[in-house]
């Protein structure tokens, strides 16, 4: 069957047909289109009456650490489990990834990174790549739609057949590009479940983990010959092998279009650890000099430099014959292997990203600003999601933004200074994905600091998935220790503006922890629900 996929949709597609039983995942771009392709699947075989297909367990999760645990249990219990992030979710799930690599897994897992360079809806444009290699598992990057879907295949029997969790690492261009996918008529059947037959392998005790460690570094050898034997990594000689090109993942197709490899040997490299024998190859075959093209940071160049003599030269991104951040694409390899290209005289405006019309994130910025101008020195602690927007013209409201739930805590630490008034703006999903240790942390010290909660009732910036919180937080903000009567809810509308600001200027005052729920449903999925 053939079929037009996404990136995404192809590696969802992939691990249903590999027998998937479970995905766990946190949406965040270039990542989320692959849960949300398998939660589409399994809503269409539910409305089947003769289905008798095992559902696939599809939830979002309350964070990464969680989805990373969660599918970890899955696994215990012998069935394939599928674990989606973007690149910053790796940090947050990172004690629990890591930590799989030591106790191995019994059913097949899968972690699917989705890298986000020139960080189009990100903090940073860091690299899954060092994860695996920190880890010491193996990891697959697709150069293709077709590869990310034969590859999610393949990335579950390699897991069950190696014991290890499998890291597939995407950029956002192989995420959200569409392209033609072959795929087997009959997906495999889900795996029955079975317990693990050494159950301390999943105790890590430090006498258990010492005997776990010694097996994974063992295995290291078998990582490397699968990496050079699978097929998936290739090596061609050019009719002037004193030329080469290492290409990793979808820098493959960035080399072809540009035109570059003409004679040239050619590495293309699509799983890792390095495929140590086709690098030997290279260099008896004489090459002189190493263009090294990769999405992200210089993971292969770097470690090249020690691999082959050092009268070879080695290009990439270090050198500065690619661009050293940003992704890449066919135009970066201008004036590299005399690639000549006109430069497009066009200059298009920039567009900068604003809160739609109508959000009630508006409303609460609004009304915060103009109490906030009230104080000498108001500083108001952002967080990610739609209302980090609020940091752009024409509110200019927050004066931080650093990563989940860091809004919370920094005002704390703000506050413990003796800044006043220390305000923490935050969204109701990323409240429960990691705002709520930090509140904890707050009553526990009873920290003079005022919660903002702007609740649309959905996980906004990733397209409106569930939130963990909805219809929760008012009994978590007070079970977390919050007194009830510094507990408020106010809805976000201008006729409402008056009684938003007198609740927060109430709470300001109030010198200890308190919570403001400024709640509306996000416009986005009202509209959707009005459609329906």
């Amino acid at each position: 069957m053939k079929h037009i996929l996404l990136g995404d949709e192809a590696i969802a597609q992939g691990a249903i047909d590999a027998g998937l039983s479970g995905v766990y995942a946190y949406p965040g771009t270039p990542s989320t289109e692959i849960t949300e392709y398998i939660q589409l699947v399994e809503s269409r075989k539910s409305k089947v009456e003769s289905c008798e297909d095992n559902p696939i367990f599809c939830r979002w999760a309350t964070n990464e650490k969680t989805a990373m645990e969660a599918a970890l249990g899955m696994t215990y219990a012998g069935k394939r489990a599928l674990v989606c992030m973007k690149h910053v979710g790796m940090n947050v799930c990172a004690d629990a990834f890591v930590n799989s690599a030591i106790t191995g897994v019994n059913g097949g897992l899968v972690v699917v990174a989705a890298d986000d360079p020139s960080m189009h809806s990100s903090q940073n444009e860091q690299d899954s790549r060092f994860y695996a290699k920190f880890a010491l598992i193996p990891c697959l990057e697709p150069s293709n739609q077709q590869e990310a879907y034969d590859m999610t295949r393949m990335a579950f029997d390699l897991s069950e057949k190696l014991r290890v969790p499998i890291l597939m690492r995407v950029t956002t261009r192989m995420a959200h590009s569409r392209a033609m996918v072959e795929t087997v008529d009959t997906p495999k059947a889900q795996n029955m479940r079975h317990l693990p037959e050494n159950a301390q392998h999943f105790i890590l005790l430090p006498a258990f983990a010492k005997r776990n460690y010694a097996d994974l570094l063992s295995e290291q050898p078998e990582f490397v010959r699968l990496s050079e034997e699978l097929g998936n990594n290739v090596y061609t000689r050019g009719t002037d092998p004193k030329r080469a090109i290492v290409a990793c993942g979808i820098a493959h197709n960035y080399m072809q279009e540009a035109g570059i490899a003409q004679g040239a040997s050619i590495l293309k490299v699509t799983q890792y650890p390095l495929p140590v024998k086709l690098i030997n190859q290279m260099v008896a075959d004489g090459v002189e000099d190493i263009l090294v093209a990769e999405e992200g940071q210089p993971v292969v160049e770097e470690l090249l430099r020690g691999m082959v003599p050092s009268h070879v030269r080695i290009r990439g991104r270090l050198t500065g014959d690619l661009p050293r951040m940003g992704e890449l694409s066919p135009d970066c390899f201008i004036g590299v292997e005399s690639v000549s290209k006109a430069e497009s005289e066009l200059k298009l405006p920039g567009r900068p990203p604003s809160m739609c019309q109508g959000c009630g994130h508006r409303d609460m910025y609004t009304a915060l600003n103009e109490v906030a101008r009230e104080y000498k020195e108001a500083r108001i602690f952002g967080d990610i999601g739609c209302y980090t927007l609020g940091a752009l013209s024409p509110f200019h409201a927050i004066h931080s933004c650093v990563e989940m739930g860091a809004s919370v805590t920094m005002a704390k630490g703000a506050a413990d200074a003796g800044q006043h008034p220390a305000i923490a703006v935050i969204g109701d999903s990323t409240f429960t994905h990691s705002g709520m240790t930090g509140l904890l942390d707050c009553v526990n010290s009873n920290a003079d600091v005022v919660v903002l909660i702007s609740d649309n009732l959905t996980t906004g910036m990733t397209g409106g998935q569930d939130s963990a919180g909805t219809g929760k937080l008012e009994r978590i903000c007070m079970a977390m220790g919050v007194e009830e009567e510094h507990v408020r809810v106010v809805v976000p509308l201008a006729k409402n503006m008056e009684e938003m600001k007198q609740v927060i200027r109430e709470e300001i005052n109030y010198h200890g922890t308190s919570v403001i729920i400024a709640r509306r449903e996000c416009i986005q999925t009202l509209k959707r629900k009005a459609r329906k």
